[in-house]
């Protein structure tokens, strides 16, 4: 019997070691728990943490005045129209990373951590350049909890087409805008 050959790894180029594989074991995903939601409003720039989050959602009646200080969950009953909220919002966000309106106007409309990063992340070049008109299209709105409302719309200018999603949720009987993503 004669014995198996052995390959002998030689350098590619004088002076260079030789390539190696090496096995990296897959991490696990995370626990549902310390996943951290994307809040991500332009790529690169991630938007701080919150100082606040309104408390519980409560299971019937909403808590009053007089038990809670401070930011509480609206019903869907008690807000306006989550369609006519999401194009307000996007059409004001689009005009203010553009340049024609000030981004103090989008404080009310936005969480902490939106608005921090609105005012501290850097414009899209297809929004902060060129002076075609930007037009929204129709925008789409999906509730999936009682509260909370998710829209989207084709913002277009100059012929091209870009994506822009938020998420509203409604916050002392109006909207408010907790993430925004603009492609």
């Amino acid at each position: 019997m004669t014995a198996p050959a052995t390959r002998t790894t030689r350098p590619l180029r004088p002076g260079r070691p030789p390539l190696r594989l090496v096995v990296v074991p897959t991490p696990q995903p995370p626990l549902e728990d310390e996943r951290t939601p994307v809040r991500l409003l332009i790529p690169g720039v991630a938007a701080p943490r919150p100082r606040y989050r309104p408390g519980p959602r409560p299971l019937g009646a909403l808590a009053s005045v007089d038990d809670d200080f401070g930011p509480t969950w609206s019903q869907r009953a008690d807000l306006p129209d989550a369609r006519d909220a999401g194009r307000r919002l996007i059409t004001l966000t689009l005009e203010a990373l553009a340049g024609r309106r000030p981004l103090a106007q989008l404080q009310p409309l936005s969480s902490v951590g939106v608005f921090a990063a609105l005012s501290g992340g850097r414009r899209p070049r297809w929004c902060a350049e060129g002076t075609a008109p930007l037009i929204v299209g129709p925008v789409h709105v999906c509730e999936p909890v009682d509260g909370v409302a998710e829209v989207s719309a084709i913002a277009r200018r100059a012929g091209h087409a870009h994506a822009v999603a938020a998420r509203l949720e409604g916050i002392d009987g109006r909207w408010r805008c907790t993430a925004l993503q603009i492609g």
